[in-house]
């Protein structure tokens, strides 16, 4: 958690200022679902974004 936080925090939200919460949890619902499982890259899993390594470990079941 502490590696997703940080990614989160310097890739995402260091420069960004919101006017509500809402807005807030928004734009980190849009981080998580459009970037951080769609195309960011993790070392743990071979290098692959999350939502190919599962649709990988689903096509192998």
């Amino acid at each position: 958690m502490e590696s997703f936080f940080s990614s989160l925090k310097g890739e995402y939200l260091e420069h960004q200022h919101f006017a509500t919460h809402a807005a807030a949890r928004a734009a980190v619902f849009t981080y998580v679902e459009t970037f951080y499982n769609r195309v960011r890259l993790h070392s743990s899993i071979g290098y692959r974004p999350p939502n190919e390594f599962e649709a990988m470990l689903k096509r192998a079941a």
